[in-house]
């Protein structure tokens, strides 16, 4: 269970706010230590320069990591009621320390960033109501015709290799002789859950360059406003 990433998927910290909720400045990053569970357990965290956090929690009776925290099939009382007071700890950390951002990754925000500079148009949620709300659409003014889609799935969906870390994906239109060459180059896949005869999916990890990236989303643009 990927417990801190889903609490911090939409969120930014900022370093200011850590410090003050008692986080110290170290090597790499900054490390908070705390306990929860009336003193029970205590939750050792550390958010990296680069704005991602880990934690490890520990059981203060035997001074043991308590593993059970991530194995999805443990489902009992006491496991449960451990796993949701870390959660609610993560989220008095999440409403203290960050900021809400759109997307998981920087990449991903930034050309959701010029996606408005350029076509003026902000992404909406579809599948919120129904409990997903990482699905942005972005859609044309006039026609509201969709031209881009970002999404945060797991990349085996594209890799094929069992890799289970989660990524925004972004799906465009491209011209059909034009599917396999894109398609050779790194980062760039056959669609998820779309026409593979007509979409890609490019995963915004910064493999390729914003200028790239946006550079198919003018083209899916252009295509989808026929």
């Amino acid at each position: 269970m990927d417990i801190e990433g889903d609490v911090f998927r939409r969120k930014r910290f900022e370093t200011d706010k850590l410090l003050r909720f008692g986080f110290t400045k170290t090597a790499g990053g900054y490390r908070c230590e705390t306990l929860f569970m009336g003193g029970d357990f205590s939750a050792a965290l550390f958010v990296s320069d680069a704005g991602k956090i880990t934690g490890t929690v520990t059981d203060e009776m035997n001074k043991e990591e308590y593993r059970q925290l991530r194995m999805e099939n443990q489902q009992g009382p006491y496991v449960s009621t451990v796993r949701a007071r870390y959660t609610e700890l993560l989220e008095q950390i999440a409403k203290e320390c960050c900021i809400d951002v759109q997307f998981s990754s920087d990449q991903a925000n930034r050309i959701a960033k010029r996606i408005r500079e350029r076509c003026g148009v902000e992404p909406d949620y579809p599948w919120a109501q129904s409990g997903d709300d990482t699905g942005g659409v972005f859609r044309h003014t006039d026609n509201a015709k969709w031209f881009a889609l970002i999404m945060n799935v797991k990349r085996r969906v594209l890799t094929k290799d069992g890799d289970e870390r989660s990524a925004d994906v972004m799906n465009l239109k491209a011209p059909p002789e034009s599917i396999e060459a894109l398609t050779a180059r790194p980062g760039v896949y056959p669609a998820y859950h779309m026409n593979r005869k007509h979409w890609i999916s490019v995963i915004l990890d910064d493999t390729n360059t914003d200028e790239s990236v946006m550079e198919l989303v003018e083209e899916s643009y252009r295509l989808t406003g026929k």
